[in-house]
């Protein structure tokens, strides 16, 4: 398939729905996607390019190059173009297998069916038919096409779930709405009359920001991250939407992302290529050597003999007669060079890839999924891994999270192993599966404790959670992380209850009387920030702003009235922390009318700035996230997968360093590095390098001795992390 490019690269894109013609002049790449390395054309070239980069061939070559001169061959170009032509084409049949994979993979991807709303009507269309500028409806389960500005849902208020595993990795379900003036537009038959024109920025890689502006009926709409499907997201639990191709293709910031499929060299090749550099100078001294004994025989010996066996022509004297030898010698030697071991390397290497597939070991029984080797290019390097870097949250560990422990205006609640409570006596909707054991808790709402309130009743409104009621007080949440998900579990069951929301209201249950909170604006969280907040207002008209995050961005925000409530969370967060819990720390702030009016226009100026909008929103939600007042603290746990701790120990004692991210807590870190293994108690000493820049952190790294366990903590501008050596 061929796939035009455009040869300027873009400053912005223009596109306008439902007009082919208008996008077609921008010439944006179409929506087939090419992953193989070769086609027809080019296999032959390209493959003899990579292969003649193995100094082997290239020596063989040359070596034929050489044979084929007369006056310095003694042997038979056969004898050399036979065995190169064999090891060319065995490695050319398997780079030619391997790209036939990809190349089917590319064609089953392209020749996806789509629907999409042509000249008023939805028609089937393939995946690579598809062009910028069309509305596409995808169905429930369905794979996104290509990247799509949500124009509406079967959902209300144009919202949607999608599935970004093939993206981020990340099974949690995520949700996407629709801008406001487009939800409306359900029906093919309006969809085909929408001629609106997005404006946005060229293609990138970025997979958490969107930055557009849709014109429409003489209006402009901002768009975000929160409007775009992109390709490789599924969607789930949403009957069908309706979406605008934006990127298509190699535009798409999956594509982006994946770059171009690259020539791989092992170790191994290169440790060949080396010893064949030495061979062949071992070679050529052999070579000097002997032509260096033929000049001086033909100059003090042979000439004696020129009346009997003349120089062949067109030799002349004994120098030239030297020379000539030297090539004979490097072709008589050229068996030196062992041609043989580059095929016994690929048959070796096409032979271990049948073993990986054929490991009973290496086969998963809960997903009936054996061990498959995709390429046969890198198999040994599998047992000369020297790293391994790895995240913590999802890969050590399961992923699921348990409302274990929280602090709440000073007192500490923890999960104590005696008798489980029963919540169903107390709240009828309360979730079966959930486990908690420190009744005075329970007790602390019961007797309508205010801290305790206000504590849960900001878990059950500061989330992004979606919730789903099959059936009467049947309730199941949709979190896109699942720490949103336990906390407004917990929540949930001890009496304020997460009901349902709309863009502009969050519906619960407290203590059994439904409530309804006008929501006035959402303060997203991300990693820089590392803090969420919403802003409600209550039925009673009173306004009040919800903030949790992390305790090290959110302690230094708080009123100077709560420094010693402070003081004592700290010291829980802390015990939380050295218990492997993931902490919270959770606050809120009474705000006025005057306050939120001021506030609400600044934020909508931001909101809507054509430049810097990102840091201008960031400075607007810093401005309102002041001078709020301490709740408490929450943990959460998030157990170790089955069999994590010896792994690390046998890798360990592979001499294999490995390294950890993750966005914990430091006590947390050390906490987790000791629960698997990666530090032990009978290491002498763990240095931690605390530096926040680069320099720092090089010269605190230069006072560690080489083998002590290092954790490096500069949390402030990454994530911290720890390595095993």
């Amino acid at each position: 398939v061929f796939c035009p490019q455009r040869l300027l690269p873009e400053e912005e894109r223009r596109v306008r729905a439902n007009d082919r013609e208008y996008n077609e002049k921008f010439q944006y790449a179409s929506n087939c996607i090419m992953t193989s390395k070769y086609n027809i054309v080019t296999f032959l070239p390209v493959n003899l390019f990579e292969q003649f980069q193995e100094v082997a061939n290239t020596y063989f070559l040359f070596l034929l190059i050489l044979q084929l001169i007369p006056q310095i061959s003694s042997l038979s170009w056969f004898t050399t173009i036979v065995p190169l032509a064999l090891v060319l084409s065995i490695t050319a049949v398997k780079d030619a297998t391997d790209d036939y994979f990809r190349h089917k993979s590319d064609n089953q991807v392209n020749n996806r069916q789509s629907q999409v709303l042509i000249r008023g009507s939805l028609q089937n269309e393939k995946w690579m038919n598809v062009r910028v500028g069309d509305i596409i409806k995808l169905e429930n389960n369905q794979f996104v096409a290509a990247d799509l500005l949500l124009l509406s849902s079967s959902e209300p208020h144009g919202l949607c779930y999608i599935e970004t595993a093939e993206l981020d990795g990340e099974s949690n379900m995520k949700v996407r709405q629709s801008v406001s003036v487009t939800s409306a537009l359900g029906d093919p038959n309006n969809l085909a009359l929408f001629d609106g024109e997005v404006v946005c920025e060229p293609p990138n890689n970025k997979l958490d920001r969107f930055c557009g502006t849709l014109y429409w009926r003489d209006k402009k709409y901002t768009l975000t991250n929160q409007n775009m499907l992109l390709r490789g997201c599924v969607l789930r639990n949403t009957e069908a939407c309706y979406g605008l191709v934006i990127f298509a293709g190699p535009d798409t910031k999956l594509m982006q992302n994946s770059g171009r499929t690259k020539f791989k060299r092992t170790s191994i090749d290169r440790l060949m290529n080396t010893l064949v550099l030495w061979i062949f100078g071992f070679l050529v001294c052999m070579g000097v050597i002997l032509a260096v004994g033929n000049a001086v025989w033909e100059r003090e010996v042979g000439s004696l003999f020129q009346s009997y066996l003349p120089w062949d022509p067109p030799v002349d004297n004994f120098l030239f007669s030297a020379f000539l030898s030297f090539w004979s010698y490097v072709i008589i030697l050229n068996t030196v060079v062992p041609i043989s071991l580059y095929v016994s390397v690929e048959v070796i290497r096409l032979g271990h890839s049948y073993f990986i597939n054929w490991d009973q070991q290496m086969f998963c029984s809960q997903c009936n999924t054996p061990a498959e080797a995709r390429t046969t290019t890198l198999n040994e390097e599998l047992g000369q891994v020297e790293y391994i870097f790895s995240d913590k949250t999802g890969t050590l560990t399961q992923n699921i999270m348990s409302f274990n422990k929280c602090s709440i205006n000073g007192k500490t609640y923890v999960k104590m192993y005696f008798q489980r409570l029963d919540f169903t006596p107390f709240n009828p909707l309360a979730d079966p599966n959930f486990c908690f054991y420190d009744d005075t808790l329970l007790e602390s709402v019961k007797v309508g404790d205010t801290h305790t309130h206000k504590f849960f009743r900001l878990l059950s409104l500061c989330h992004t959670v979606m919730s789903e009621e099959k059936s009467e007080g049947e309730l199941f949440y949709k979190a896109q992380s699942p720490d949103e998900g336990a906390l407004v579990t917990a929540a949930r069951n001890f009496g304020f209850v997460f009901r349902s929301r709309t863009p502009g209201t969050i519906t619960t249950t407290e203590m059994g009387r439904p409530v309804t909170y006008t929501l006035l604006a959402i303060l997203d969280f991300n990693n820089i920030r590392k803090r969420m907040s919403v802003i409600v207002r209550n039925p009673e008209g009173r306004i009040c702003l919800y903030c949790k995050g992390a305790d090290t961005v959110l302690l230094e925000r708080l009123h100077p009235c709560n420094q010693e409530l402070m003081n004592i969370t700290s010291d829980h967060l802390n015990e939380y922390a050295a218990d492997g819990l993931r902490t919270l720390a959770l606050a809120y702030r009474d705000l006025s009318e005057d306050e939120w009016e001021a506030w609400s226009e600044s934020h909508r100026c931001a909101d809507k700035a054509a430049s810097c909008r990102e840091d201008r929103l960031a400075a607007a939600y810093e401005q309102i996230e002041q001078d709020m007042m301490l709740l408490g603290a929450t943990a959460i746990e998030d157990k170790l997968q089955e069999g994590v701790p010896e792994t690390i120990a046998v890798l360990s004692l592979a001499n294999i360093k490995i390294w950890v991210l993750t966005g914990d807590k430091q006590e947390t870190a050390v906490n987790i590095g000791y629960s698997c293994k990666m530090l032990t108690d009978d290491m002498t000493e763990v240095f931690i390098i605390s530096g926040h820049t680069v320099q720092s952190v090089r010269q605190e790294l230069g006072l560690c001795p080489v083998n002590d366990d290092v954790i490096i903590d500069t949390s402030t501008t990454i994530l911290p992390c720890f390595e095993f050596y």
